[in-house]
C-alpha cells in the first residue's frame, strides 16, 4: 500500500514547515489529488490517521480536493475530460490521449496553531 509512504512524506513536509514557520500543531491539511494520480482515497485517509499519531498532526483532518483528469486527444485535437488513464476520447473514440491534468498531488493549504 503506497498510500502509507505518501502519508509519511506528507508528515515530513509538515515537520519541515513547522521548523521553518514556527507552528506546533497542524489542525487541517488540504490535499489536492488528481483523478489520474492512482491513489486510493480511503487508504490515504486511514494511513494519514495512523502515520500522524503522536506527531504534530495528531488528530488533524485531511481534506481532499479532487482535481479532474483532462487530456489532449492527438486524433481530434480536443481537450477532453477523462476519469482514468487509457480511457477513450469521448469525442472521437481514439485512445491516443495525452494527460494534461489530474495526475498531480500537492498540499494546498494548512490550518495550524
Amino acid at each position: 500500500m503506497h498510500e502509507i509512504s505518501i502519508c509519511e512524506g506528507i508528515l515530513q513536509v509538515l515537520e519541515t514547515e513547522a521548523d521553518k514557520q514556527g507552528f506546533s500543531r497542524v489542525k487541517t491539511v488540504w490535499l489536492e489529488i488528481g483523478d489520474l494520480a492512482s491513489i486510493e482515497i480511503e487508504a490515504l485517509l486511514f494511513g494519514f490517521e495512523v502515520v500522524t499519531r503522536h506527531s504534530l498532526a495528531a488528530g488533524a483532518k485531511l481534506e481532499i480536493i479532487n482535481i479532474p483528469g483532462t487530456a489532449w486527444c492527438m486524433q481530434c485535437s480536443k481537450n477532453v475530460s477523462i476519469k482514468q488513464r487509457y480511457d477513450e476520447c469521448p469525442e472521437c473514440g481514439s485512445y491516443q490521449l495525452q494527460a494534461t491534468a489530474g495526475d498531480e498531488m500537492r498540499i494546498k493549504e494548512l490550518e495550524v496553531e
